[in-house]
């Protein structure tokens, strides 16, 4: 089997996190964009399983953030939406071989090197998937698959099911990990307050951010 890549879509970083504008303002949300995604950038950095990380974006910060942590930026889809920038990057590695996506957002600022290795290290064979869903089981917060393309991949509110269903009606069986770090992703205010409240709190970049916010 081939290496395994890190995907990551980044939107732009203005505008981000609006449903969260109850509790944060415009450039408080910009901040925390950033600095969830470098959160995610370091646990990919650190993960020993990777053959490397992709970043798809077209914000100028989130490429400086990319490059800092030895990933490449690239643009392929970067326009069309989460699910059009995941495609963008497989269409790129799999015109450069076989390897591997294993695709996970920005926004799961919990997420440990320990936690990356562990979904690569699900594989079972090729073709294969990996889903490790949201903590409500409606968002799929990391998929892996093996090879790009193997499952045609649809993201929003509610695509952990769905993409079982498409896995299966492709004849594979997905492996199903509960991961508790990958699995918080934070979109709404109450996932900032659940990420607040999560024991034990690894000491991110994301929750220094949110204190000195006062939440």
């Amino acid at each position: 089997m081939s290496g395994v890549w890190a995907a990551v879509p980044v939107k732009p970083f203005a505008g981000a996190k609006q449903r969260t504008a109850s509790l944060l303002s415009p450039s408080q949300r910009a901040l925390l964009a950033a600095t969830m995604l470098e959160d995610v950038l370091a646990a990919l950095a650190g993960a020993a399983r990777l053959a490397g990380i992709l970043v798809d974006t077209i914000d100028p910060e989130a490429a400086r953030l990319a490059a800092r942590y030895g990933a490449r930026v690239v643009n392929e889809g970067a326009l069309d939406g989460h699910t059009g920038a995941v495609n963008g990057m497989g269409r790129v590695l799999r015109a450069e071989g076989n390897a591997a996506l294993l695709t996970l957002p920005g926004d799961i600022p919990r997420v440990t090197a320990a936690e990356v290795d562990a979904v690569v290290a699900s594989r079972a064979g090729v073709p294969g998937l990996t889903i490790v869903p949201a903590h409500d089981e409606l968002g799929s917060n990391a998929v892996l698959c093996d090879p790009p393309f193997s499952v045609p991949l649809r993201f929003g509110d509610d695509s952990y099911f769905p993409h079982l269903m498409a896995a299966r009606a492709h004849g594979i069986e997905p492996v199903i990990l509960r991961l508790p770090g990958i699995g918080l992703d934070i979109d709404h205010p109450a996932d900032l307050r659940a990420f607040m409240a999560a024991r034990p709190r690894k000491p991110t970049r994301t929750l220094a951010l949110l204190q000195a916010f006062g939440l």
